[in-house]
């Protein structure tokens, strides 16, 4: 008979969390019949310090050479007790965690009899399944020390920042012509009001001149492939024609060309050439033609731009290039899109002229926008008497998004109180459902807004619609008192909310990362590893996780260049031990391992068998559960242990 290897087993109470509804005396003392125990305890918290050196000990003391810990998510701590088995000199996956708090106490807290026998049943077979578990050696690879960051907003332009500043080679890669995101659209920043380009125009600047930092804007990533360590990246840039070398800003190309569009930075409240620069403080601060609008690059005539540059910037012959580079890590700082509040259409946003989104509200008070920083209505160009802020535009809301955007509070009480401070005898109205102002110095500046005469109504509009001479009706409820209000207002400004940027899905495939339910990408831990993914070596900075403010955004830009410059700082670093190998002698090559393999980590090789990628493969065993022949198998999680552990669950008391 097979001699079994000794184990120990460890029970955790967590406080009440488990102990509360799991008799965990009763747990440890069948743990004890188990054939393979030759330890069992249960401790208040076997992730304290008490807890984890008691294993070490009974390792130590008890030779164990299998190790089972009942307590909590293995996600969240699983691989601390593993660290605790390899400085015991045992390898860390002849571990096993099984959950009793969310999986038994949390789901039955009202049946204790029956979550104590559930904790039974599943301690017997992570027991059977350790014994099976085998020693696995973690593969190491080289590092390439550069990293690659995806985003020029405030997040993705800090953290190049961070990591150039720590001698890193940088690429910083940005959709637009120029960096700033959309903290280079705004007016001023709550709640110190500072003028936003003050603070950012020089950090976009040390961006250009930073020699660790390469540039590429007007550029989009088309594919990345490789892992963590060794990621291979292309990019496509498309053409400015106009060379970046040469052209000095100086505005004469723009000043005579012929053609006349819609200003987009201005969202159309304004006009700009064909050949343009963003705003006066881009970076690159160079001018670039729009090819959808250029008569010469459409029609073939003009040319006005290159006859008129004296320095000969304008080229014509400029075409789209792809750029293939090699980075370590992958810091993503894609940012959000605003809510389109065309969707609600009660409001009449696109429809009414004096309509406009909290970020059209930005440009129009913006010194350098269309109005040169004088409040007009769009219909008119008279100033408003009145204006209303109708909150929660596309955020909490089960038909659009059902979280709260966060900062769209802050951004309505700034944008009041601006209007006060430059028209103090306007008349402002602020409709919401909850004020949600819980960041330092954010209720003072509430307050603030109140005391200058902001007047808060709690009620949300059902409808907008307009009225003689463009005004605009409002019929709402005050719920604090009950009284139905009809309002007719000059302008109103809709708080739209922050959605995944429309690219996101693409790139999170492109990634192989994940998103949570609400299209934003997902953090590997919310509270334990805030910045990092799913992907070992891909960081996520600002509102690409979630929508933040600009304190938040730079905060976790400083956090995702950390844990970047700790993985580039090792000479070698450990790759994925968990993943799937093939028996080629069962393999058939029927390729539908690698339609379901998420992170390309399959391929077939010259004799048509499948080949995996240990480096590239995370162990999520779609393969596994694909394979028609059974020729692949998953390390740690073979069909045998797997089979063992459902052998024992399904048989009732003794092993």
């Amino acid at each position: 008979m097979k001699k079994h290897p000794r184990t120990g087993v460890y029970i955790c109470e967590c406080g009440h969390n488990i102990g509360g509804v799991v008799d965990v005396k009763k747990v440890t003392e069948y743990a004890k019949t188990l054939p393979p125990v030759v330890v069992a305890r249960y401790n208040k918290y076997t992730c304290s310090e008490l807890g984890q050196s008691s294993i070490a000990k009974d390792i130590r003391d008890h030779k164990l050479e299998r190790v089972v810990v009942a307590s909590c998510s293995p996600s969240l701590h699983e691989h601390i007790f593993q660290k605790v088995l390899e400085g015991s000199g045992l390898n860390p996956y002849l571990f096993e965690m099984v959950n009793i708090r969310e999986q038994c106490s949390w789901v039955h807290h009202n049946e204790p009899e029956k979550a104590t026998e559930k904790a039974k049943d599943l301690v017997r077979a992570a027991v059977m399944r350790a014994t099976l578990l085998e020693p696995l050696e973690k593969p190491t690879k080289s590092v390439e020390k550069s990293a690659l960051v995806i985003g020029g907003g405030i997040g993705g332009i800090s953290a190049a920042l961070y990591l150039a500043n720590n001698g890193v080679k940088t690429y910083l890669v940005e959709k637009e012509p120029s960096i700033g995101g959309h903290m280079a659209m705004l007016d001023k920043t709550f709640p110190t009001l500072d003028c936003s380009l003050c603070i950012l125009s020089p950090r976009m600047v040390e961006v250009r001149q930073n020699p660790n930092i390469e540039l590429l804007a007007n550029s989009d990533v088309v594919e990345i492939s490789g892992s963590v360590g060794d990621f291979r990246v292309k990019i496509k840039k498309r053409p400015r024609f106009v060379d970046p070398d040469k052209c000095v800003a100086c505005g004469a190309c723009s000043a005579k060309c012929p053609t006349k569009v819609k200003d987009d930075f201005n969202f159309g409240f304004s006009e700009r050439k064909a050949i343009y620069i963003p705003f006066p403080q881009a970076v690159p601060n160079c001018y670039l033609i729009d090819k959808n609008n250029c008569l010469y690059l459409n029609k073939g005539v003009c040319r006005i731009c290159e006859k008129t540059c004296e320095r000969k910037a304008i080229d014509f012959n400029q075409k789209e290039e792809v750029i293939e580079l090699k980075a370590g890590a992958i810091v993503v700082a894609t940012g959000f899109d605003l809510f389109d509040a065309s969707e609600k259409k009660q409001y009449g946003y696109k429809c009414y002229p004096n309509v406009i989104s909290n970020l059209d509200f930005e440009r129009l008070i913006n010194a350098s926008g269309p109005t040169d920083g004088k409040l007009k209505r769009p219909s008119d160009g008279k100033s408003p008497q009145s204006v209303a802020f109708i909150q929660c535009v596309g955020s909490r809301d089960k038909n659009t998004a059902s979280y709260c955007s966060r900062v769209c509070c802050m951004i309505t009480v700034k944008q009041a109180l601006l209007i006060k401070e430059k028209y103090p005898e306007t008349e402002v109205f602020v409709y919401y459902t909850d004020m949600r102002t819980p960041g330092k110095n954010f209720e003072e500046f509430y307050e603030k807004a109140r005391s200058k005469g902001v007047v808060f109504i709690r009620g949300k509009p059902g409808e907008i619609t307009e009225s003689a001479e463009s005004r605009l009706r409002i019929l709402a409820e005050d719920i604090d008192s009950g009284i139905l209000l009809d309002n007719e207002i000059d302008l109103v400004v809709l708080a739209a909310g922050l959605r995944p940027p429309k690219e996101l899905r693409d790139l999170a495939q492109k990634l192989h990362a994940s998103l949570s339910p609400d299209g934003f990408l997902a953090e590997a831990h919310p509270k334990l590893h805030p910045t990092e993914t799913n992907i070992d070596g891909v960081f996520l900075a600002g509102c690409v996780q979630f929508p933040k403010d600009i304190p938040d955004t730079v905060a976790t830009a400083g956090n995702a260049a950390a844990g970047v410059l700790n993985l580039l700082n090792k000479d070698r670093i450990e790759a994925e031990s968990i993943t799937a190998w093939v028996d080629i002698k069962k393999c058939s090559g029927c390729g539908s391992c690698i339609l379901v393999c998420p992170y390309d980590a399959i391929s077939l090789d010259e004799d048509g068998k499948a080949v995996v990628d240990e480096i590239v493969c995370k162990g999520c065993g779609s393969c596994v559960a694909t394979c028609l022949s059974g020729a692949i198998q998953q390390r740690h999680y073979t069909d045998k242990q797997l089979i063992s552990q459902l052998k024992a669950l399904l048989k009732d008391g003794k092993v």
